[in-house]
């Protein structure tokens, strides 16, 4: 979607710097940040708005509504499409009159010609100002073409080609070239008595640095001026004689005059006075500053100090963890010590131990081969031959003293032992050499 082109300047250059201003504190401006869409801002405008007018109207300081909700279309960049849409919208004219006002004040110069054409006899009649004057669309935008100024607050400047190329076409379809006054007069200080009171405009632009309308049209133009009833004429003069009208309007100004010079004194009084709040104001900014500078420093000279607490103690915890540590690596070097002494003493112990044990075995070894080795020297070695004759005789003894039990088997039922006295039984020890 094609975006509109403009004419690239800032938005408070295009605005005059007081308007901008009010526009951007205001609290309805502030307000419309709820407001995200483009369909949103036009049912505000179909809601709220009615009149197109940059102030409110009787003695408010504030801009307009119609103008915040310009300003909200400023920072919405509309596109091609958008405003075709608020030119042609058939709900409300003052939204037609917005969309006027957004090419009027951001639009391109070289373009501008080319969308205002089209409406030139658009007969939708509306009242653009608060006084309820009415006009059609079509003269609205032929005056907010060709004209200078906008309710006595300033249009940005169309270039001179492009003005002389209008009027031409102007002139061809048989229009009026001059302003008919549809939104104020060609100049600041217009006549029209619905205008914002000109006392508060000046006020503003003063405020603002910026130049206020001229103080004779503002208080000839005045509203409030005109209304009041002219003082009754005073007949019985001084001197009997009438005074002529131009002795009344010098008179009067003389007073208007006097009653401006006191309001311009009483303005400087209060500059004055001013100025005075802001040296004081400054004074006690001075002394705000250097009373936190002194608290700065005196809070730099505790952090000094406390850092340098910190690392005295960072120092003696250090020197603290050193000594743990090597009094705890003695104690482990004397455990490992007291342990490798009991290790060896006991290592020691174990080898005498098993040193003694050996020793007394192989002594009882040696005693017992010893003893064996004496036992064989004292019994001398047998003869098997005089043991196998001596086993056969002790044999034929026995056979002597008990018979022979192979032939006497039939009696051995009647007579099992043989008679002999028990007294005198004598134990044979087969195997041996002698008796018992």
């Amino acid at each position: 979607m094609a975006e509109l082109k403009t004419s690239g300047r800032p938005i408070d250059q295009l605005l005059e710097k007081v308007l901008c201003m009010n526009i951007l504190s205001s609290d309805y401006f502030r307000d419309l940040l709820r407001l995200k869409t483009y369909h949103e801002v036009i049912d505000e405008i179909y809601n709220q708005v009615d009149h197109v007018e940059p102030w409110m109207t009787g003695n408010c300081r504030g801009p307009s509504t119609a103008f915040c909700l310009l300003y909200k279309f400023f920072t919405m960049k509309l596109t091609v499409k958008q405003m075709h849409g608020l030119l042609k919208h058939p709900d409300s004219p003052y939204i037609r009159a917005i969309g006027f006002l957004y090419l009027r004040y951001l639009g391109d110069f070289k373009t501008l010609w080319g969308w205002y054409e089209p409406y030139l006899k658009d007969d939708e009649e509306f009242s653009p100002g608060s006084s309820g004057q009415m006009t059609t669309m079509g003269v609205y935008v032929r005056d907010l073409f060709l004209g200078q100024y906008y309710f006595d607050t300033l249009l940005p400047r169309i270039p001179v080609p492009v003005v002389r190329t209008a009027v031409a076409s102007l002139e061809k379809m048989n229009l009026p070239t001059k302003l008919s006054g549809s939104i104020g007069d060609s100049s600041r200080g217009s006549e029209e008595t619905s205008r914002r009171p000109p006392s508060v405009k000046a006020s503003l632009s003063v405020s603002f640095g910026q130049r206020a309308p001229h103080r004779a049209s503002t208080r000839d133009s005045s509203p409030i001026r005109r209304t009041i009833a002219p003082p009754p004429y005073d007949k019985d003069g001084a001197n009997g004689s009438r005074r002529s009208p131009s002795m009344r309007r010098s008179q009067s100004r003389d007073l208007s005059d006097r009653e401006y010079s006191e309001r311009d004194r009483g303005r400087d009084r209060d500059r004055d006075k001013e100025r005075t709040r802001d040296r004081e104001r400054d004074r006690d900014r001075d002394r705000d500053r250097y009373r936190d500078q002194e608290r700065e420093r005196d809070r730099g000279r505790d952090r000094d100090r406390d850092r340098k607490y910190d690392h005295e103690r960072d120092r003696e915890r250090d020197r603290d963890r050193r000594h743990d540590y090597d009094r705890d690596r003695g104690r482990d070097r004397d455990r490992k010590y007291d342990y490798d002494r009991r290790s060896i003493e006991r290592s020691r112990r174990d080898y005498e131990r098993s040193r003694s044990r050996s020793r007394s075995r192989s002594h009882s070894r040696s005693l017992h081969d010893q003893g064996t080795s004496l036992d064989q020297q004292r019994t001398p070695p047998r003869d098997e031959s005089k043991d196998k004759k001596a086993a056969s005789s002790n044999l034929a003894k026995l056979k002597d003293l008990y018979g022979d039990f192979g032939n006497k088997k039939e009696n051995v039922g009647d007579d099992r032992a043989p008679n002999r006295d028990t007294s005198t039984e004598e134990v044979i020890r087969l195997g041996g050499s002698t008796w018992r």
